[in-house]
């Protein structure tokens, strides 16, 4: 085992206070729930929770620091006679703290407020007891495909695990692809208890619309005849097909906007549709070539574009 203070990143002068804001430190970065594609995780966790049960003990921290014992609370030369050690820090089972407790419990309550209690080797944590080395259930990862408008709607998902069993998830507002979202308990058993399922979120394409931030935006094309005259258009939307009403005179690029019927943000808002007109006209429609050979619009429209 490392140096504990090395472990930590304390100088051997730290303060219990410094000893305990740098294991909090540690334990969040590491904290298994929090890193579960990083095996090496749980290791550090481990390694950092065993130098803080040493030096957050006044009389262990004091024999280490006399050389009486080691990183691992091992007396380090039990046989040498002398260097204060006594039988009676070992339990039976050969390790610091008696009871054959793997940690000795000293970061119980800190364990509590910084996780609720919740033990990352299984169990709770509190009550004097300590952590025992029965980890849990490795985690399971899958993919989950959402349509785009359900994506939008947040509408629920089934997902089916491994072992067979179909569950409901509610999707979260400011849901993106990429989102994970941690089914407690839903993973591979172990002695600790089960594992969870990491549900990675993909938002599918959808065949007209795209996104944009929180909002969703539709190229709509229209006739020239629409344009020119007006017209209500059917168009889709993420809740289904709507008519838009097209005034006369509208031009290529213009804007439309549709309140609420984008994406549900982390406040609960949502943001919009946005449409953007696009006229297309025919390539060999002799008609329409007549027409515009003998229409003369008298406007200047790139005035401002005069140098």
């Amino acid at each position: 085992m490392r140096d504990p203070y090395s472990v930590l990143g304390v100088p051997r002068t730290a303060t219990e206070t410094d000893i305990k804001k740098a294991f909090r430190k540690l334990a969040k970065d590491n904290h298994p729930d929090r890193n579960a594609d990083d095996p090496k995780a749980l290791e550090r966790f481990k390694e950092a929770n065993l130098a803080y049960e040493l030096l957050s003990d006044t009389a262990k921290r004091g024999q280490f620091d006399r050389g009486e014992i080691g990183p691992d609370g091992q007396p380090a030369n039990p046989f040498a006679g002398g260097g204060g050690f006594n039988p009676r820090d070992f339990g039976s089972s050969g390790r610091a703290g008696g009871g054959g407790a793997d940690f000795a419990g000293a970061a119980d309550d800190l364990f509590a407020e910084i996780f609720g209690g919740r033990s990352p080797f299984g169990g709770s944590s509190g009550g004097g007891r300590g952590f025992r080395t029965q980890v849990r259930g490795p985690d399971v990862a899958y993919r989950l495909t959402v349509p785009f408008t359900d994506a939008v709607q947040l509408n629920p998902q089934r997902v089916t695990l491994r072992s067979g069993q179909a569950i409901e998830i509610k999707l979260p507002a400011g849901l993106e692809s990429g989102k994970q979202m941690r089914l407690a308990g839903k993973g591979e058993p172990g002695p600790g208890g089960n594992g969870d399922a990491i549900v990675t979120i993909e938002i599918a394409p959808h065949r007209a619309l795209t996104r944009e931030g929180d909002d969703v935006r539709l190229t709509l094309p229209i006739k020239l005849d629409e344009a020119v005259l007006g017209a209500k258009i059917r168009m889709p939307t993420a809740e289904g097909m709507v008519s838009l009403s097209i005034p006369p005179g509208t031009t290529s690029g213009r804007m439309f906007r549709l309140k609420g019927r984008g994406f549900r943000k982390l406040d609960g808002t949502r943001g919009d549709q946005v449409v953007t007109v696009q006229i297309d006209i025919p390539t060999d429609d002799e008609a329409l070539k007549a027409f515009a050979e003998n229409f003369l619009d008298p406007r200047n429209i790139r005035a401002t574009l005069d140098g």
